[in-house]
């Protein structure tokens, strides 16, 4: 069965923000009916949304790490995370990211997040270094 255009596009975008390993994997293990939920986020999130011109993958992709925040979708932000550096975004940026978004939605949901980003990151270049705490 061919594929729709839409699925297409959004399958080549989605494998490029957050890898072919990644996508092809959840794509593997889905079943007929996860399969039915795979094929609508490839085709609206990642075929329409992640595809339209007017905004650059990188700024989707910080704008994503923002709204997962804000949510508080920490498997998620995860996921998204690892991408970061696929769309041209930094370790630098996304901690710049979370800081800005917990000024907004508070530190109960920002320190999660900066958990759920700070496994993905050491592979891609954060510090994996102690600090000492600051003394009285």
């Amino acid at each position: 069965m061919a594929e729709s255009e839409m699925f297409e596009r959004g399958l080549e975008r989605r494998r490029e923000v957050l890898g072919s390993e990644y996508v092809d994997a959840n794509l593997r293990d889905s079943d007929k009916f996860m399969m039915a939920f795979q094929r609508a986020v490839t085709e609206i999130a990642w075929g329409s949304a992640w595809s339209r011109p007017g905004l650059d993958i990188r700024t989707r992709s910080m704008i994503t790490l923002a709204m997962l925040t804000a949510l508080g979708r920490f498997d998620e932000l995860g996921i998204y995370v690892k991408g970061a550096p696929r769309s041209g975004g930094t370790v630098a940026e996304t901690q710049e990211i979370l800081i800005h978004s917990m000024s907004s939605v508070g530190h109960p949901t920002g320190r999660p997040a900066f958990l759920a980003d700070h496994d993905p990151l050491p592979p891609q270049g954060a510090p994996a270094q102690q600090h000492a705490l600051p003394t009285a």
